[in-house]
Order: C-alpha cells, then structure tokens, then sequence
C-alpha cells in the first residue's frame, strides 16, 4: 500500500483538531431548550422530576420521560436548589466548568495551521513540480535534459542552410576559448523563424545533440502568469539554472508569448508580460559577459516581436527554416520512412514533387496515414497507393464515401472538373494536371489536382493562366447545361484574389503603373492588407478587376468551345471510373481507348508520372490576350 505524504498527514490532523474543537463547543445531547420562564412553570405545575444544575446550566427531565435543557439568567445558588428539592425534585449539583483561556484562541490558530498546509502541499506540487522548497511557485518551469539529446544534425533535413549557420554555435560550444582567445563574441541568442511545423525545435535539439551539452527547454507561456513579478523570478531562475550547467543551450519555444512588442498595456502600464521580457532582455545582454550559455527561441511570428529583442547582442541572428523545396522534402521523407516497410513501387522523389509547400510535420503525418491504411487494409507494406490516398487526405481531408450523389449532381461535377483539367491542360503556363475525381473528400464534391513545381517567381503569362483555370468550371457548366450552379464560389474568390494582386501589389496592370496601391504584410500564419487608396482609385481598380476577370472567362470559355468533344469525352470518362490520373487524362484527350485497370503498383507509377503538356493549336487563346499583351 502506498503510503500517503507527511504534508497529507499534517491536513488530516489539522482537519481532525477542528472537528474536535467544534465539538468542544457543542453540546452534546439531543434535548429541547425550554425559556427560563417556561422551566419555572413546569416546576410550580409539579411536571419536573429530576435536574442537573452545573452554573447558570440546568439539563433536566419532566415525569413524560423527555429532556430538555435551560440557562439561568445568573448561576442557581444553593437556597434556590434546596427548594426545588423540597418540592420532590431529584437536583444533581455539579461545579462550574473551569474557564480555559486558551480556547478561545485555540480553534482560529487550528483554521491558520490548515490553511498554511494545504498551500504548502499545492505549491510543492504545482505544475508536477517536486522541490523540496517550501514555495516553488517562483521557479522556472524549464526542463532539463543533462544528457545531450541523441539527434544530430543528420537526422535533420530540408534545412541545409539553417544547418550551415548554426554549424558555428555548435563549434563555439564544444572548445569556447578559441573564439574567447581571439577576441571574438559569439552570438548571444539565435531567433529560428518558420511557419508551423517546419522543425524549429527538432533542429534545436540537434544542435545541442551536435555540441553534446545540456539541453534546457521551456515554453513562453511558462513565464507568464497573474502574478506579478513571478514571470521576471522564472527568468532569473531559469538563467541561473543555465550557468550552473554551462555550456548549454536554453531554448525557449513560442518566444512571441512573452517578447511582444512593449507598450501594448492598458495605458502603456507596468503589466506583468513587460517586468517579464524587460527581466529576459537584461538576462540575455546584462552586465556578464563571455558566458558559454546559447539561447535559442523559436516563433512564427517575428514581425511582433520587441525590437529590442532583435538587436545585436541578444536575438542578434535570425536563421528562417521554410518549407522545404523538392530535394529537401524528398530527404525529410527517408528520414521519416525509417522504420516503415515500402514496397518496390513506392517512389519518394515522386512523392515530393506531388507535394509542394508541405513542411516537416505534413510529410511526417504523410507516411503515418500511408502506415495506418496499409494497416487497416491488413497489408504488411506501404504502397504507392496508400501514399497516394495519404497526400490527399492531408490536403483535401478523408473521402466521403457515404455521401451519394444523385445522377444531375455527379453530371455537374464530372463537367465542372473536366473544365478545370482542359484549361490547365491546353494553357501553356498553367500547372499540368496531376489528377482529377469526383469523389467527395472534405468540403468538395470533387477537384482537379494539378502538379504544382516550386516556383519563386510568377510571371503574368502564368498568372493570367492561373485565373483562367479557376474559371474552367464555371464555363464548363454554362456550355454543357446552359445554366449556371453554386459550385465554382471558392473558384471565384481564388481568381479574384489573383487578378487584384496583380493590379495592386504587382503592378500588372497599364492603367495603374507601377504603384504599390495595397500592401500586404505577410506572415507565417497568415498576410494582412493595408489599403493605401483613395475611393475614386478603389472605384477603378475593381472595375479594372471585373474586366480582367471577365476576359479571362471569355479566353477560357472560347477555348472550351473548341474542344467540347473533348469535354464530353473526359466528363464521360469521370462518370465512368470517378477518378483519373494524369496518364489516363492524355489518353482521354489525345481520343485513345483506357485500358483496363492495371496492377496496383503500377497504376500509382503511372499516376506520379510526368505528362508533357499539350500545346494549343495556331490561331487559339494566346496567353497575353487578356490585357493586351505586356
């Protein structure tokens, strides 16, 4: 049996002396309090048969057999009870209860003593905490890891860059006096910046693991509480526990939470997150000098954090981890697949290049939901298939296998899809497409999946051919059904946002010149806009919007007339088999028969394939017809 803590024993014995003294002052029988003066007429009636007299006390009995209790207004003398013994009465006189002058104090010193127990024993185990202090409520809530975390640099990829740069803080922890020697100042602190899920904290840990020094990690809502002062006392806590373990690294995960920028109080006051970064910036950069203590944070949000916070001799490098590019995604996708059984068709450059703008976290949740299929179909290896499936659930959510769909919405979709896929097909700056369904998965009935390349600079070619492809649907389903639904909404706000970037920020646009007329400040989480207008410009700008729009629908919508035997055969083929892949879409184009499905490994190679576009005939849609050509 486990045996309970001496701080629990103390709350139980403080919990039983309170009981004890309550019970002091209570009394303890069940009997009936009667007035005074209704005591002294039971006596005349003669209806008493035995008292208890102890002072200004009387318990006594009535001849029905019940009790009852009465107080005197001054103790019963001795004449008064030699009387009511004349008349019959059986009188016990006890002597007055001594009068202790400790019990009037004795109870408050007990709900004291409880009060003080139960704080010591829920501030020792605040948070898991387990100091043998008294009050820990103060200390750091860091972790520690006094060995060196088993990941190096090589279990990290997609980062050769931020691995380069912090190739040096890895040098100056394992020999730091040959850069004290030369007069050299390591950096201070090291800000990693990159969007959710792209590593920041693995590749800490592996630099820690590189120097093989002690890793200290906390988060930055640890410091902040309601309190004030206790952020600031978790700081200075928590660089103290640094200097004892130097050299060593403090990583400090979200930074944001407590290094925003100051002022920002009601009133620009004295808040508790401000005592806190003010006690963090003069920890990073104070009076000592030439400590081997690195500190590392990680944050998705740079642009709020506290300029002093960044300037040389704290944060004085931020290195940026993005998204990994096509040979960095297909690295971090080995790494990831060790441990997991492939197939022989399972091919993971393909896989990379089918999956641009994932980060570390997606690729990782990739293969795990390839594993948990192939486990689910009772398969002991991960195929091409599987991997497939996977990338779309991550992008697109799981499939909707029971929605059903009658024949007029299948109709719809098939046609829809089918103008997404020609427009991207035909138009010679457009993604290729990568595949296309009609079966539900997440929030659509059905997409066409095109085969994005990593690509930093987008030209207006390219840009016109964008917002041509997301007009495909629409203009499919005027053209087939003359009428027009509700399913090209997200289609619409895609191509608007296109062709107003291209006006405003891009400056794409003859009438408006080279002006930024909007400018979007964008982040790791998410881009906000800063109107920079008047309303007679805002006026010209979503009429030059409207137009822009409008001719790239006429382009598409042209080119979709063109080859309308085309469309009715790729709509047929998607009512018919409900997905294509990118082979079978060219032969569904090019005229040729499909053939029967073919073996599953080899149909998903055929599905990650390269297919060379098509270009359009002499005399179509030109790419830079929309606004003249430019």
């Amino acid at each position: 049996m486990r045996r309970l803590p001496l701080n629990l024993w103390i709350i139980l014995f403080g919990a039983i002396l309170i009981a004890w003294a309550i019970s002091l002052g209570s009394p303890q029988s069940t009997s009936k309090t009667l007035k005074y003066s209704t005591f002294l007429s039971e006596i005349q009636a003669g209806r008493v048969q035995e008292l208890s007299i102890q002072g200004s006390q009387i318990i006594g009995r009535l001849k029905d057999g019940s009790e009852f209790v009465t107080y005197a207004p001054s103790p019963i003398d001795t004449a008064t009870a030699e009387a009511w013994h004349n008349r019959g009465i059986t009188v016990e006189v006890l002597p007055p209860p001594r009068d202790n002058p400790y019990a009037s104090i004795l109870l408050p010193l007990v709900v004291i003593a409880l009060v003080f127990a139960a704080f010591w024993y829920f501030s020792r185990n605040y948070r898991g905490g387990s100091s043998d202090n008294t009050f820990n409520f103060t200390k750091s809530r860091a972790r520690i890891l006094a060995e060196a975390p088993k990941v190096t640099f090589k279990d990290v990829a997609g980062a050769e860059e931020a691995k380069e740069e912090l190739s040096e803080i890895v040098e100056f922890l394992k020999n730091p006096n040959r850069f004290f020697e030369m007069g050299a100042r390591i950096p201070r602190g090291v800000l990693l910046v990159g969007p959710p899920g792209s590593g920041k904290t693995h590749i800490a840990r592996a630099v820690a693991g590189e120097a093989r020094v002690p890793f200290i990690t906390a988060s930055g809502s640890d410091f902040v509480e309601m309190f004030v002062g206790v952020g600031a006392a978790r700081v200075r806590d928590l660089f103290e526990t640094a200097k004892r373990h130097a050299p060593c690294i403090i990583f400090i995960d979200e930074i944001d939470a407590v290094g925003r920028k100051r002022g920002s109080g009601i009133g620009g006051g004295n808040d508790e997150r401000e005592q806190t970064l003010n006690q963090l910036l003069v920890e990073m950069d104070g009076f000592e000098k030439d400590t081997s203590v690195i500190v590392m944070a990680a944050t998705n949000r740079p642009d709020i954090l506290d300029p002093a916070l960044l300037r040389p001799g704290r944060f004085d490098r931020q290195v940026p981890i993005d998204a990994p590019d096509v040979k960095g995604r297909e690295q971090i996708l080995r790494i990831h697949a060790r441990g997991k059984p492939l197939a022989e068709d399972v091919d993971l450059a393909l896989v990379a290049k089918r999956t641009p703008g994932f980060v570390g976290a997606d690729l990782e949740n990739l293969l795990n939901e390839a594993a948990l299929l192939a486990a689910r179909e009772g398969r002991k290896k991960i195929t091409m298939k599987d991997l497939d499936e996977a990338a779309d659930r991550v992008a697109m959510g799981p499939a909707r296998k029971s929605m059903v769909l009658n024949e007029r919405d299948k109709r719809i979709t098939a046609y829809h899809e089918a103008g997404h896929a020609l427009a991207a097909h035909f138009f010679p700056y457009a993604d290729p497409v990568h595949k296309i369904t009609i079966v539900p998965r997440g929030r659509a009935l059905g997409f066409m999946m095109p085969r994005r390349e990593d690509v930093l600079h987008w030209s207006r070619k390219r840009l016109l051919d964008q917002i041509a492809v997301a007009l495909g649907g629409r203009a499919a389903e005027e053209i087939v059904f003359d009428d027009v639904t509700t399913g090209a909404e997200n289609d619409f706000r895609q191509a608007t946002a296109l062709a107003r970037r291209m006006i405003t920020e891009w400056g794409m646009h003859p009438a408006f010149g080279y002006v930024a007329y909007q400018i979007r400040e964008d982040t790791y989480l998410g881009g906000y806009e800063t109107r920079q207008y008047s309303e007679e410009t805002a006026r010209r700008i979503d009429e030059a919007v409207k137009q822009l729009i409008d001719e790239q629908y006429e382009r598409v919508r042209s080119l979709l007339l063109e080859h309308k035997e085309v469309l009715e055969r790729v709509a047929t083929a998607l009512l018919e088999r409900e997905t294509l892949t990118a082979e079978e879409f060219v032969r569904v184009v090019e005229g040729q028969p499909l053939e029967a499905p073919a073996l599953e490994n080899e149909e998903e190679r055929q599905a990650l394939r390269v297919v060379p576009k098509v270009k359009p005939k002499p005399g179509g849609s030109t790419p830079g017809g929309a606004l003249g050509g430019a």
